[in-house]
């Protein structure tokens, strides 16, 4: 019985201490660096978890540019986590897992930079479909949080709390407002579809059954286009999948990123398929 919880106890706290590889967490526009709680405790046990603060919409880098006329583009924003990653860690290559609009920057970051990629895993990336839906930006002009939690989550009982909370605070600032809305009019045109060929690293695309702000079967359609790719379709799942179905995510992305790869990977799963395939993987919520 000792040796049992031992064991047990060995299985919640990971390996000891080693330079792992690092992985990069890119959010999206309505997602906050901070949105990825449900995350990163899981993904810490066996990698060295960064999340750059690249839209940080009350940020004085941010409104300097605008200030100067400059738009928030996504080559912008590339060239930020190029720099952020050049300076602050230092040791590619890197896994990136990016959801939404922080999908783009991941393909485009990628492609431009193959040698600093490891893997890459792509929750709900925005820049697939020829047009996107974004209630968003209506809600954040309004203060509606009903209609910013509904355009993002399936199910909204899943939306946190704090999160609701977040936006009811920021969208009273102006400041905040501007450089929200500023990134959405410099971002929300780019399109990385036709990248997707070029993207030989091994990709994950997972694929929110009932996105409202990238239509799902366009989604499932560009994955034909990755050479080294395995797609995933999450059914009840909204835009933000590493919140609405965390303990999935959790369990997938680690899988994914740990697991040697056959070298044809593109298949389609649907949520229920990959659970059973992944009860073996330790997940802490």
């Amino acid at each position: 019985m000792i040796a049992f919880w031992r064991r047990w106890l060995q299985q919640w706290q990971g390996p000891p201490y080693v330079r792992r590889c690092p992985l990069v967490l890119l959010n999206g526009l309505a997602e906050q660096q901070e949105t990825w709680f449900r995350n990163v405790a899981s993904w810490r046990r066996y990698f060295d978890v960064y999340a750059p603060n690249l839209l940080a919409y009350q940020g004085e880098a941010l409104h300097r540019r605008i200030k100067d006329g400059k738009p928030i583009t996504v080559d912008y924003l590339v060239e930020q986590l190029r720099e952020y990653l050049g300076q602050y860690v230092q040791a590619p290559p890197y896994h990136l897992v990016a959801n939404s609009m922080g999908g783009k920057v991941a393909v485009e970051f990628a492609v431009r930079y193959p040698d600093q990629v490891a893997r890459l895993v792509l929750l709900c990336p925005s820049g697939l479909a020829e047009e996107e839906n974004l209630p968003i930006i209506e809600g954040v002009r309004r203060s509606d949080m009903e209609a910013v939690v509904k355009s993002v989550f399936h199910q909204p009982r899943r939306a946190p709390v704090s999160l609701a909370d977040y936006y009811v605070r920021h969208t009273k600032n102006r400041r905040w407002r501007m450089g929200f809305l500023r990134t959405v009019r410099g971002t929300m045109e780019h399109r990385v579809r036709h990248l997707l060929p070029r993207l030989t690293h091994p990709t994950l695309l997972v694929v929110g059954g009932e996105d409202r702000i990238v239509n799902p079967s366009q989604a499932v359609e560009a994955a034909r286009m990755l050479p080294n790719g395995k797609l995933v379709v999450l059914p009840r799942c909204g835009h933000a999948p590493q919140i609405e179905e965390s303990r999935v995510i959790n369990r997938l992305v680690a899988k994914f990123l740990r697991s040697p790869l056959p070298r044809s990977m593109v298949v389609k799963e649907s949520a229920r398929s990959v659970q059973p395939e992944l009860a073996g993987v330790g997940e802490s919520g």
